[in-house]
């Protein structure tokens, strides 16, 4: 799950809370489908060496091969979002770090944050939020609709037993 929490022996310390995105194609993942990309598109090719229409058709080959390049960058660039949400019986904090965005915060007494799911309503389903100080945040939007679910299990759990303390 591209979440997970780091504990502390002392409960009075908290707990913190680290989203991250999904990423279903890894670095060493991503550099053979450049390669076997460029080599399916360049098969072709063979048949045309040593004539003027390889060189006809190699410039949009390697603009085939640079667009995609460039696409999964940028989709990778998108996905370096992080959330984290820290979590003790003074406060409860969720920072958000963005690509190519501000550092944003969010601050809340734990007692008075309340922790929403939103099944239908919001951008996407089972819209995961959380309200308090006079505000409501989004927390794990990129998160699959089964982990968003488990997720408002987590905070709700969480948040109620640290209210206890």
């Amino acid at each position: 799950m591209p979440y997970a929490w780091t504990e502390t022996e002392d409960p009075l310390a908290g707990a913190q809370l680290r989203l991250w995105p999904h990423r279903s194609l890894p670095l060493p993942g991503f550099a053979a489908f450049i390669l076997g990309t460029f080599a399916f598109i360049c098969l072709p090719l063979i048949a045309v060496i040593g004539t003027p229409v390889l060189w006809g058709l190699l410039p949009f080959v390697l603009l085939t091969v640079g667009g995609i390049w460039i696409a999964l960058r940028r989709s990778y660039r998108d996905g370096e979002i992080l959330e984290e949400l820290r979590l003790t019986p003074e406060a409860i904090r969720l920072t958000r770090r963005n690509p190519r965005g501000p550092l944003q915060e969010w601050e809340s007494n734990p007692y008075w944050t309340r922790v929403e799911l939103h099944a239908q309503g919001g951008p996407v389903p089972n819209y995961v939020t959380l309200r308090g100080s006079g505000r409501e945040v989004e927390i794990g939007a990129f998160l699959s609709e089964e982990e968003r679910k488990a997720l408002y299990g987590d905070l709700r759990a969480r948040l109620s037993a640290t209210a206890r303390l």
